[in-house]
């Protein structure tokens, strides 16, 4: 009795994470955004690291972002944890790479923020603690000017991909 009881609720719990796949990284856009080839084949899905928000390409540290992505995982196996698509049909997702989770990777480097929305300081604001205090990447004091944040860049300078990424 209370198996029939529990079935009809198990309808109603919470959607569980998409199972994790692997797949080769065959094209990086930016600091965060790749192309990945699923298993067996196929078009590469276009892949939004979570979680994270690199500098746009056309704005200063955007390509050097682009190349350290680029260098890490170009050509290699990840495993790919999607959670839902963006507004251009980008799979959101947490990328690992050898079981290093990139956006991590990338924040601690500052090679791209911690992804903030409204009050929150983003899943890995205590990787861009370090990275800000040490000077790495994109907070380095030889660039001159402060690094901006790449939603404050398009709200003055519009988007480097008008169709999006």
């Amino acid at each position: 009795m209370l198996l029939l009881a529990a079935a009809p609720f198990s309808a109603f719990a919470a959607p569980r994470a998409k199972a994790a796949w692997s797949g080769v990284v065959t094209y990086v856009v930016d600091g965060d955004t790749v192309r990945v080839r699923p298993p067996g084949g196929g078009k590469p899905v276009a892949i939004r690291l979570e979680g994270i928000d690199a500098p746009e390409i056309c704005q200063a540290f955007g390509t050097a972002s682009r190349d350290a992505l680029m260098r890490q995982v170009l050509g290699k196996r990840v495993q790919v944890y999607g959670k839902r698509h963006d507004d251009y049909g980008r799979l959101l997702a947490r990328l690992e790479f050898q079981g290093e989770d990139t956006g991590k990777w990338m924040v601690a480097r500052g090679l791209a923020w911690s992804y903030r929305f409204r009050s929150s300081p983003g899943p890995y604001a205590s990787q861009q603690r370090r990275a800000r205090s040490a000077g790495l990447g994109l907070f380095s004091p030889a660039h001159g000017t402060p690094p901006v944040y790449p939603a404050q860049f398009r709200r003055q300078h519009g988007s480097c991909h008008p169709a999006g990424k």
